[in-house]
């Protein structure tokens, strides 16, 4: 059956977006001049922990209630996402690029789609009432185009999977090949986060690997660097 809001998803989704998210990675950079990321197998593992352990619990989890707040049309609880988010980014790149990914991503969006939603968490932007959140904005976005939950999650999943891959191509370095098979190899592992993340915990939100923080915290100091974050 033909899904009418998947052109609106994949360009929502698109890794290719021009919001800057090439620049940034998440703390990888630190991993691969310590050798700790340093073929395939390491990537994987990278990457898959990074989904299970980091993601599921923060940013694909506040997409997912996003996505509610927007359906209730909770301004209250928009807000209590988008301080929440800034709360669990503790690294500072990390906190910059998630607003620096948002910021731009509501700049090219709202005039093409704009809501009661988007119009009020743009508004309460520029009112500084919120920080404005890449998340956030995504998860408010897809509920605006009408794509549905699980849709607009594994496109979520897919694109931070993509860059990840996208990266330890760059930065290891990996064959387009060897990239292309392990982005491949991670999509039972997206299909299982979406239905975990469809009805997020909001108690675990935060829970993640604190060995992630340290390395993109270490990425400030990095003699030199290729990414943001």
């Amino acid at each position: 059956m033909y899904n009418p809001h998947l052109l609106s998803l994949l360009q929502l989704a698109d890794p290719m977006l021009p919001i800057g998210g090439y620049a940034h990675s998440s703390g990888l950079e630190t991993y691969t001049q310590e050798k700790l990321v340093h073929n395939a197998a390491s990537a994987r593992i990278f990457i898959t922990q990074m989904l299970e352990r980091n993601i599921r619990y923060t940013d694909a989890a506040l997409v997912s209630l996003a996505w509610d707040a927007a359906a209730a049309n909770d301004k209250n609880k928009m807000r209590e996402l988008d301080h929440t988010c800034t709360a669990v980014k503790i690294p500072r790149e990390i906190r910059e690029a998630s607003r620096k990914l948002g910021t731009r991503l509501i700049k090219i969006v709202q005039p093409l789609c704009n809501s009661a939603t988007t119009d009020y968490y743009a508004a309460a932007i520029a009112t500084q009432q919120v920080t404005g959140h890449y998340c956030i904005a995504f998860g408010l976005y897809a509920h605006a185009l009408q794509i549905p939950k699980a849709d607009a999650l594994t496109g979520f999943y897919y694109t931070a999977a993509a860059g990840m891959v996208t990266n330890s191509v760059k930065l290891i370095p990996l064959g387009q090949q060897e990239g292309q098979e392990l982005l491949f190899s991670l999509h039972p592992l997206i299909r299982q986060l979406v239905q975990n993340t469809l009805q997020p915990d909001e108690d675990m939100i935060g829970l993640c690997c604190a060995g992630f923080d340290i390395r993109s915290m270490q990425h400030e100091q990095l003699y030199s660097r290729l990414y943001m974050s």
